[in-house]
């Protein structure tokens, strides 16, 4: 840690000198005064303060040498350089070196004289030793002393909020540190909480780890706690859940970390506290990923993603850009929504550079997006030959029910005909891999939504041929994505009610994004063609019960500060959504939160004559008679009839 041989001792600017020397003056000064009292303090000691007079005279004459040798180490190592205040353990190896250094050249340099003048040392070796200590010490106090007494500091302008935190762990530490450090944010903590028994009754950075999380309603109590802090990203969603009701029965606040998933490197801070969210106490599942597999089929390969700027292809596009493609292709015919993706893409590198974490866009990966619709048959084809990309994902989707039951011409045109147009330019174009994103919607249908997508299952799998590599992945709501449930939940829990649900005993399966994406990579890794992945999602949710849990979110009574009104189920809603269909057997996939089942292939003959069928009802049918034939078609699986091999050639790759 000695100064670098390029570092220069001062500046060259001719006022240089003087300045450097005017804002060292002082810090020298009390090295000069701690070093000083240091070895007087030990002489005295050494002989209970009746000092010999041969050592009195020695340690006045002796004391100009040792005084010059902390001051030369402590110029040496950096000691006048660093902004005390912000100072950290680099500084502090820093201040022990130079102790260190100091202290065994003024013992050398004492036995030195004692060599030169036949064997009388100039101070007793013990004296000069536990001297130097002393320096070392005095030296740290005062250089450290802004950080040792910053957690007395109390701004008289901010109320300070007693904090519990929970989890005394590394992010534990983190947090509480840095809240130590800054007072100003008004949060001041007073206890640790932790199920490791080992830690009970230890402290951390000063504060007691006071009992398991049990124990948080009576610690809240005797702490006269009014916050608490869930300190562990890594947190699953149950005991989030198992948190907030002993926050709840205990009437204070809980604040917590982002996920995992969140966090940069992760380091976490201060800044990081953040308010409950829904996607805390539903979508926080560990997910074990083969990131060696999936690294495998991404790492320098061209990817294309459709839908890339909607809640499901925007984090596809994250993830993947961290593995390191040779290019990443963003495809959406919304250009404000490609717009959004690519600056999230640069905020994210940006971060990362800042925290001196590997670059998330991966070096060497271009990316490029691509505003078109995939209804367009030509330009699908135009950009799949141009770009050749060797992996495919599909999200590009309407997702809506309720409108694309009044619309079942613009769910076939998207879902269905926009997947065969990408399907058969993938094939064409020599893809190696294509993955669907559907959902469980699909199984079963009873609304144009769920027959359109269970269609486009059909589209995809009848083309697996030896070449290209095409399956399907299913998973059921998306926490937080646009126009999902939660959201308009919100709105009405702030318009101040009602909170409007269709069906009392109504359930859904909800994932978070970052979970969704993580499995639809896995299980595209595993796929080797044909398959339908059917993602794990927990357990169903109540949508009655997540109403209310949100109203408590926000600080309110269910039923009594906000109304719950019950409406019906809308048009195509079912009361219950199924797992996996009659005619498909579920067997393990090798990973333990994906089922794969392999239906029985779709003739591709009676898929395109299907195909052709519907795009002829739409300009001289109405669309319910529409919305009806998809739902019929979707009740059953498309078999190979004599006039197969007649209506094959519909839609062929070009």
């Amino acid at each position: 840690m000695l100064r670098s041989a390029g570092e220069p001792l001062a500046p060259q600017q001719g006022g240089g000198l003087v300045e450097r020397l005017r804002r060292d003056a002082p810090l020298a000064a009390g090295d000069l005064g701690v070093a000083s009292f240091s070895y007087l303090l030990t002489l005295a000691l050494r002989f209970d303060g009746s000092v010999p007079t041969r050592y009195w005279s020695s340690f006045w004459r002796f004391l100009p040498v040792a005084l010059a040798i902390h001051l030369l180490v402590h110029q040496l190592c950096g000691l006048y350089d660093p902004m005390w205040r912000y100072a950290s353990v680099h500084e502090a190896r820093r201040i022990v070196l130079a102790g260190t250094v100091g202290g065994a050249g003024v013992v050398f340099a004492s036995l030195a004289v004692g060599w030169a003048v036949g064997g009388l040392r100039a101070l007793p070796l013990s004296v000069t030793t536990f001297g130097a200590v002393l320096t070392l010490l005095g030296s740290g106090a005062i250089r450290f002393q802004s950080r040792l007494f910053a957690t007395t500091q109390r701004p008289g302008d901010r109320e300070q909020r007693r904090v519990l935190i929970v989890g005394a762990g590394s992010a534990g530490s983190m947090i509480l540190k840095d809240l130590l450090r800054s007072p100003s944010l008004g949060l001041h903590p007073v206890g640790l909480v932790d199920d490791d028994r080992r830690k009970l009754g230890r402290r951390l950075h000063g504060v007691a780890v006071r009992g398991p999380r049990s124990a948080i309603p009576r610690l809240v109590e005797e702490l006269d706690a009014n916050v608490v802090l869930l300190a562990i990203p890594s947190a699953t969603s149950e005991l989030v859940r198992e948190v907030a009701a002993a926050c709840e029965g205990a009437h204070v606040t809980l604040k917590v970390l982002p996920d995992v998933h969140e966090t940069v490197g992760g380091k976490v801070s201060a800044r990081d506290i953040r308010d409950l969210r829904i996607e805390d106490l539903l979508g926080r599942k560990q997910v074990e990923t083969d990131l060696e597999a999936v690294a495998g089929m991404l790492r320098g390969r061209r990817v294309l993603v459709t839908g890339a700027g909607g809640s499901i292809g925007s984090e596809i596009a994250r993830q993947v850009a961290s593995i390191g493609p040779a290019a990443l292709v963003l495809l959406d015919h919304d250009e404000t929504h490609l717009h959004d993706v690519l600056m999230s893409l640069d905020e994210l590198r940006a971060t990362r550079a800042t925290d001196g974490v590997v670059d998330l866009v991966a070096a060497g990966t271009r990316v490029e997006t691509v505003l078109a619709d995939i209804r367009d048959r030509e330009r699908v084809f135009g950009v799949f030959m141009r770009c050749r990309p060797e992996i495919v994902f599909h999200a590009a989707a309407h997702k809506h029910v309720p409108v694309l039951e009044v619309h079942p011409e613009e769910a076939l045109a998207t879902n269905v005909i926009g997947t065969a147009n990408l399907a058969d330019a993938a094939v064409g174009s020599g893809t190696e891999r294509f993955v669907l994103i559907s959902t469980d919607k699909a199984i079963n249908p009873a609304s144009v939504m769920g027959a359109s997508k269970w269609m486009a299952e059909q589209v995809v799998r009848s083309l697996q041929n030896g070449h290209s590599v095409l399956c399907a992945v299913r998973f059921g709501n998306v926490l937080g994505s646009r126009g999902s449930v939660i959201p308009t939940f919100f709105r009405q829990i702030a318009a101040g009610g009602p909170v409007t649900v269709t069906d009392p005993n109504m359930t859904r399966y909800f994932m978070s994004v970052q979970e969704a994406v993580q499995l639809v990579l896995q299980a595209a890794a595993l796929s080797t063609g044909g398959e339908v992945f059917t993602l794990d999602m927990g357990e169903p949710v109540r949508i009655l019960d997540l109403a209310e849990r949100l109203i408590r979110l926000s600080g309110r009574i269910p039923r009594h500060d906000v109304p719950i009104q019950i409406v019906g189920a809308r048009p195509g809603e079912k009361t219950v959504e199924d797992i996996v269909a009659p005619d498909e057997e579920p067997l393990p996939s090798g990973h333990p939160a994906i089922v794969v089942s392999r239906p029985p292939v779709p003739d591709r003959a009676a898929v395109h004559r299907a195909l052709a069928e519907l795009e002829h009802l739409v300009p001289v049918a109405p669309p319910s008679e529409l919305a009806d034939r998809m739902k019929a078609m979707a009740a059953g699986p498309m078999r190979p009839t004599a006039a197969g091999d007649r209506d094959a050639n519909l839609r062929q790759p070009v």
